[in-house]
């Protein structure tokens, strides 16, 4: 499977963020948390590119070019979708495990099969891993962000830990994300605003930055940056904060998207490349699907339990 030939060649956002303050506890976290690795090339400055307390202005020129991006995606296509059912093989990169031990979840984190049910909110995940099986059931709260519903089971085994179930949640909410782009968002009365210009492997893209209520997980607001291609539409680029687990709280993170295939009137990014931008900077995870159908038809009780029943149950079609 082909990869970026140069993912870490980047140019800056076009528009300057304001510098974090001075003692910046999340920052010192993740340096601590990295140890003794030799980190220093990784370092990114002290300003966050992506404020959590940017004003969230309405722009109406941001909203329409959201709007644009996501039909471009396929929005039509994707209101009629009942059910998406898809499946990821991947690889970690090196040391990302050392500081997001509980996002990663090496022992479990292998293929994994994906359930979406986008009109309820809800992501159920089936991983396969060295340590054995997890499955993930997640679906989406109100604005106050922290009513969503998850629950984690690993090897059969419900999963009850506050802090590993927090973890789950934000991952699962995140690939609804990193699937869909502006179909994720689409939905949900959000505000945006433009952000400038950026140029994401060697296209020219417009930054539509939204405020994400509830954000990504049990947490009521993340910020998300979405680099819309200014010649086809085409979302290359996601930035996102993440605030809704303890461990990555005051990170930042981006994933580019590649190759990307319209199926079922959908367009879909079928090869994904994952690196943490803030408070250091570190390649973290490429993926591809694997497989991917839509509208089996099954009830969202198939997917809350040990693993997933009835119609959800079969392997996401091969593609």
């Amino acid at each position: 499977m082909p990869y970026p030939a140069d993912p870490l060649r980047r140019t800056p956002p076009a528009v300057p963020a304001p510098a974090a303050p001075a003692a910046d506890p999340s920052r010192r976290r993740w340096l601590l948390a990295a140890g003794a690795l030799p980190l220093m090339p990784l370092l990114g400055g002290c300003a966050t590119p992506l404020p959590l307390d940017a004003p969230d202005i309405g722009d109406p020129l941001a909203a329409q070019r959201l709007r644009e991006c996501a039909e471009v995606h396929g929005l039509a296509a994707y209101r009629a979708l009942r059910d998406i059912n898809v499946a990821y093989d991947g690889r970690w990169r090196p040391l990302i495990d050392r500081v997001q031990p509980q996002v990663v979840d090496a022992g479990f984190r292998g293929p994994s099969q994906e359930r979406i049910v986008p009109a309820a909110g809800v992501v159920a995940q089936a991983y396969a891993g060295l340590a054995g099986s997890k499955q993930v059931w997640w679906q989406r709260g109100s604005r106050a962000g922290t009513d969503g519903t998850v629950e984690v089971w690993n090897n059969g085994r419900r999963n009850d830990d506050p802090a590993y179930r927090s973890a789950a949640a934000l991952v699962a909410e995140a690939y609804g994300l990193f699937l869909l782009g502006p179909l994720w968002l689409a939905e949900r009365t959000l505000p945006a605003a433009l952000a400038g210009t950026e140029r994401v492997h060697g296209r020219y893209c417009d930054v539509v930055q939204v405020a994400l209520t509830p954000g990504l997980g049990l947490v009521a607001r993340d910020r998300v940056a979405l680099c819309i291609d200014r010649a086809d539409g085409v979302c290359r680029r996601l930035r996102f904060t993440l605030e809704g687990f303890e461990g990555t709280r005051g990170a930042v993170a981006e994933v580019d998207l590649f190759d990307h295939e319209r199926r079922f009137g959908v367009l879909w990014p079928m090869r994904s490349y994952e690196e943490v931008v803030h408070p250091l900077r570190l390649p973290a995870h490429d993926w591809w699907v694997t497989g991917l159908d839509v509208d089996r038809g099954y009830a969202v009780e198939s997917l809350r339990g040990p693993a997933f029943s009835g119609l959800a149950a079969a392997p996401a079609r091969a593609v």
